[in-house]
């Protein structure tokens, strides 16, 4: 029989699986599908800017009111807006959408944290273990199963956009100004990339829409509101943020995957991407209490720079496809362990602030993320790699200060009976107390 807080990690992580397996397959085709003037792209940072935005205030206030499981039924339903917004695409229509799925970014994955955090560090008082290997292995599970919605997203945009008839031949002189090489700023002109058909990308957002609303239905019937009463003193916390940095970048497909392949490989390389994540997540989970988190933020660290070198070197032809998916593979591994081990870092340091710390995280990672947006449609892919490199190591220096402090100065866990119902704790001291003066 599996525990209670083991199935509820299973119902949090399917429901994740199945919303993001949706917005997954929409933002990786947003500068295909919406690709007049820059409208996919703009409509991806105006996302993570109101991210930003959300992160400032929205999670304590909504985690507060609703609790962890409601929070992340009502910020699905942000998520699904998008999808509708995709049915007719415009400014008129993502735009909007863009800033309600953002709003509700921040609170979704504030509440997530802060649940897994919750249900690892009271299996961990049952079971008489540490609490940081518990959450890393509820964090491993969650990621595991949440990033193979990459795989599953991607498969479907493939398979349904494998069935127009207008793909085209990838011409030799194209090839030579494929990779980091050349600047690739007009890719997105030519013959590889035009539009399917409009019934197909109906039918693939359709799909999304329904997979969108089975995920809020798995939360809302499934999830145990266990929070309710056990979290009052996390939703009281109005600690400030604290000051962590998490930036993330991406690598442009453009240059690589669409400019020698062909717009109908993307899904199947973030499908390779997507896989690797997911089972690397797993695995990493349980490696954690026996490697330790700063071993395998090296090989995350060694992996990434390991790509980003060979990225600016290489000159992608089709004649050389299983290097196609060799960066994606790496590059799943290293993303599983910057996942997996930052998210569970941040509930092992700020036990007591947790909205406050993974709202503070989001807000800081999708600041990364309005960035590499905002100077994706104007610098060249060579830049942007040099980018990457310098954060890859501004990210090595600071990360073993974090570390050290850390060892020297070790954050208290909190104890099972933290979480005893303010009812319960109530009803048992009522009897000793002589006098209570509010202090």
């Amino acid at each position: 029989m599996i525990s209670r807080n083991f199935k509820n990690v299973l119902v949090v992580s399917i429901g994740f699986l199945s919303l993001f397996t949706a917005y997954g397959g929409l933002q990786s085709l947003q500068s295909s599908l919406n690709s007049e003037q820059g409208m996919g792209v703009a409509s991806l940072s105006v996302i993570y800017a109101s991210i930003i935005v959300s992160s400032m205030f929205l999670p304590p206030i909504m985690i507060k009111n609703l609790g962890c499981k409601w929070t992340i039924v009502v910020s699905m339903a942000c998520y699904l807006s998008y999808s509708f917004g995709n049915l007719y695409p415009g400014w008129y229509t993502l735009i909007p959408t863009s800033v309600i799925l953002g709003l509700g970014g921040s609170p979704l994955w504030s509440a997530k944290c802060t649940y897994l955090t919750i249900c690892g560090n009271v299996q961990a008082a049952k079971d008489g273990k540490k609490g940081s290997d518990v959450i890393n292995q509820y964090f491993g599970i969650f990621f595991f199963i949440f990033q193979s919605s990459a795989v599953w997203g991607n498969l479907m945009s493939s398979l349904i956009f494998g069935q127009d008839n207008q793909i085209a031949n990838i011409p030799e002189e194209q090839l030579l100004s494929c990779g980091a090489a050349d600047c690739g700023l007009n890719i997105s002109g030519n013959s590889t990339t035009i539009k399917p058909e409009q019934k197909l990308v109906w039918t693939l957002v359709g799909c999304y829409i329904g997979v969108g609303v089975l995920a809020m239905i798995i939360v809302a019937v499934f999830l145990d509101n266990i929070d309710r009463d056990q979290a009052n003193q996390f939703r009281g916390n109005r600690e400030p943020f604290n000051n962590c940095l998490t930036m993330s970048c991406c690598v442009s497909l453009q240059n690589y995957v669409t400019c020698a392949l062909g717009i109908h490989y993307v899904g199947f390389v973030m499908m390779c991407f997507g896989a690797s994540n997911s089972i690397c997540s797993f695995l990493f989970g349980r490696l954690a209490q026996y490697t330790g988190r700063a071993t395998l933020f090296c090989l995350a660290a060694v992996a990434n720079l390991s790509c980003v070198i060979a990225l600016l070197l290489w000159r992608p032809h089709p004649d050389e496809l299983p290097v196609f998916f060799v960066f994606p593979a790496l590059w799943g591994m290293a993303d599983a362990i910057w996942q997996t081990q930052t998210n569970a870092l941040y509930g092992v340091l700020f036990p007591q602030d947790k909205e406050a710390a993974f709202s503070n995280y989001k807000m800081w990672e999708s600041l990364g993320f309005v960035i590499a947006f905002a100077y994706s449609t104007f610098l060249c892919l060579e830049y942007k790699l040099y980018i990457l490199l310098a954060v890859l190591v501004l990210t090595v220096v600071t990360y073993p200060i974090v570390e050290y402090y850390e060892h020297k100065h070790p954050t208290k866990p909190i104890e099972q009976t933290t979480y005893q119902s303010q009812k319960e704790t109530t009803k048992k001291d009522e009897n000793t107390i002589v006098c209570q003066t509010q202090m």
